[in-house]
């Protein structure tokens, strides 16, 4: 088995695997890295992935031109003020109003907010606690000479790839717009989860 493997069997079903006594160590590991983390900036360029296997996935290399950046968001539901006229608790509109993204899509928006020079090929969960969602988004920068010479990775020097966290184009982007799915019974999904009267969902 590679090491690509082994770290992929180590993050699965992590949290189950802190609960057992065997892997104390692991469990030290994790509690002092998210603290770290919980008293770092929300959104901060890490030197190496930490899980390699994932960032291999969405085309990250160890060279120029490559970032990997962690990004801290909020659990819960928005939070809505309240209104200041009258109506019952029920029509105020405060409770249970959450995003229409998903966590993870907002995590790769943010870091594409703060490294605008670059692009977001994908991203994907580190580690959530009762508080906050971590997610490692990379980027490349497509006017890096390194990436333009890159024939895996330099599709994403076309103008059509601009701003594509922001467009919902990327893998996660896709996911929340009910586009990932192909063939039979996905006749409805294009051109978009609105068309065809919201039956895509």
């Amino acid at each position: 088995m590679g090491y690509y493997k082994y770290v992929a069997e180590t993050y699965k079903g992590l949290k189950n695997k802190l609960k057992k006594p065997e892997n104390k160590e692991l469990r030290a590991i994790i509690s002092e890295r998210k603290q770290k983390w919980r008293e770092g900036p929300a959104t901060e360029r890490v030197e190496r992935p930490t899980r390699i296997d994932q960032a291999r996935k969405y085309g990250y290399k160890s060279k120029q031109g490559f970032i990997t950046v962690r990004s801290r968001i909020r659990l819960g539901g928005a939070r809505k003020s309240r209104p200041t006229r009258g109506r019952r608790p029920k029509r105020m509109g405060v409770l249970k109003i959450t995003r229409g993204k998903s966590n993870q899509r907002i995590a790769e928006e943010r870091a594409n907010k703060k490294y605008p020079n670059m692009e977001v090929l994908g991203s994907y969960w580190v580690w959530s606690d009762g508080k906050y969602h971590w997610y490692e988004v990379v980027l490349v920068d497509p006017n890096h000479p390194a990436v333009i010479s890159d024939k895996d990775v330099n599709w994403i020097t076309g103008k059509q790839h601009r701003k594509r966290a922001l467009r919902g184009l990327t893998p996660a982007g896709k996911r929340g717009r009910g586009l990932l799915h192909k063939g039979k019974g996905a006749e409805k999904l294009r051109p978009s989860i609105g068309a065809h009267n919201r039956k895509g969902k």
